[in-house]
């Protein structure tokens, strides 16, 4: 197709080289002849459905005159929201992008049409569209960025969780960007972004950062639980959770912050707060489910600090605990594991014994983020290689090291990178060429990553 070319002349020239009748093809297409004359004239606008129709009938990919139809529609004359919005939904569907992003360049001039966009992007993101929302909410920001509106913080609120994925860097400035605008919305939806905020900075490891926003999420809490003495229906409430889950999270939060610090016995004191106020009287169906997560919670977690403390004697209890409750073997493991050592205790029975869920169990985790999920399971193939190691088992110490640097490397990690690189080259000598030449091969891969970041740079600059 010829950037010049139009709509209606494809039509026309694609009827006369079939040898069609026009009632020929308005019958295999499905448009009406009259209305089909008229859009081939030029006297009819297209319609989103007639374009699709007309495609089919053409045997052409669905969205096929998609890029051509956004600049005849709305990029070359004045659009419209009645023909602007189905297209924006079509393209989401089909996963036209491109196409968005040409379009709602031009469209924003028309300040008139924020509002219509803010609320499709809430569509989409309901429908699953994340990348379309995303552009979409990028957009409206983007227009309303010196405004102090609550729909620009929802904009940025949207945007922060739909950038969170596996690479920390990228997350760590998704998080930067997002938490001035906190405070400017709703006082519900606030406890929702901080929550969100917080397991952002428990996986990017900044402790102190968790404790000031589980902090802020209690305070915030218990203020609107003041004013709020009745209990708000789902549908009436903008919160994700019932309310008194906010609380009870802000301590859960504080909790595996000192765990990552070390500090097991003030772990054990934000436990035992969390657990009171997990337990509310009258509990409908949907509390329920949260007070049966937190007293999961809350037994798995007493027994990981009492361990780690070095009270061996929880382990029976423990091991019981996750045979019990599959979606937590994992992080239960991972917690054995440092455990072992930390006190140079033996587990390779137990590791022998959840060997099969463990290797299946990364994609199936439940009740975890994506990021919280990868930074686990680098977290599991760190301790296990310590745990060959320090047990003289060199050449699986190795191997399990190669891969927790491969997967460092892919959620670009540095601190982990560094740490498995200080290990490797302190026990080389106890592994084989095999192994050696992977370590080689991913270490180029490292040089080729930071060298793309730093011509990157250069050019920025």
């Amino acid at each position: 197709m010829e950037p010049t070319t139009t709509i209606r002349s494809y039509i026309e020239d694609y009827i006369r080289k079939q040898g069609y009748t026009l009632q020929y093809f308005a019958d295999i297409s499905g448009v009406n002849a009259g209305t089909l004359s008229a859009i081939i004239k030029g006297t009819r606008p297209i319609a989103m459905a007639q374009l699709d129709l007309i495609t089919q009938g053409m045997k052409l990919e669905e969205g096929y005159f998609y890029e051509i139809y956004g600049a005849e529609c709305f990029v070359e004359s004045a659009p419209h929201w009645r023909r602007l919005e189905p297209f924006l939904q079509r393209c989401a569907e089909l996963d036209k992008l491109e196409c968005i992003h040409k379009v709602i360049q031009e469209v924003t001039d028309d300040r008139s049409y924020i509002s219509e966009l803010f609320e499709m992007a809430e569509g989409m993101l309901e429908r699953g569209q994340t990348k379309a929302a995303r552009m979409l909410y990028e957009c409206v920001a983007e227009c309303e960025k010196y405004q102090h509106s609550e729909r620009l913080a929802l904009c940025q609120y949207r945007i922060f969780t739909l950038s969170l994925g596996q690479d920390q860097h990228e997350n760590l400035r998704a998080a930067v960007h997002f938490e001035p605008y906190i405070n400017r919305l709703d006082e519900e939806r606030q406890l929702d972004a901080i929550k969100d905020l917080g397991n952002t900075y428990l996986a990017l490891r900044y402790w102190d950062k968790v404790i000031d926003l589980a902090e802020e999420l209690d305070q915030k809490t218990k203020i609107l639980q003041s004013y709020t003495k009745k209990k708000i229906a789902k549908s009436d409430r903008l919160t994700a959770y019932p309310l008194f889950v906010y609380r009870a999270y802000s301590n859960l939060l504080k909790s595996m912050s000192c765990e990552r610090q070390g500090r097991y016995e003030e772990a054990l004191h934000y436990t035992e707060l969390y657990a009171k106020l997990a337990k509310v009287s009258e509990p409908d169906e949907e509390d329920q489910i949260f007070i049966d997560k937190f007293a999961g919670w809350t037994e798995a977690n007493t027994y990981l600090y009492k361990l780690m403390i070095g009270d061996f004697n929880v382990l029976p209890a423990y091991v019981e605990f996750i045979e019990q409750n599959e979606h937590e073997i994992l992080p239960a493991i991972v917690n054995i594991l440092e455990a072992a050592n930390k006190f140079e205790q033996n587990i390779d029975e137990i590791l022998y014994k959840f060997s099969d869920q463990i290797n299946s169990e990364i994609n199936h985790l439940k009740g975890y983020t994506e990021q919280m999920k990868s930074d686990m399971y680098a977290a599991f193939l760190l301790e296990r290689s310590l745990y060959h190691l320090n047990r003289h088992e060199y050449r699986e110490g190795l191997k399990e090291l190669i891969h927790c640097l491969a997967e460092s490397i892919r959620l670009n990690n540095q601190k982990d990178v560094i740490h498995c690189i200080s290990l490797y080259e302190k026990y080389k000598s106890m592994g084989n060429t095999e192994i050696e030449h992977q370590y080689k091969l991913i270490m180029m891969e490292v040089q080729k990553s930071y060298e793309k970041k730093e011509n990157l740079l250069c050019n920025l600059a």
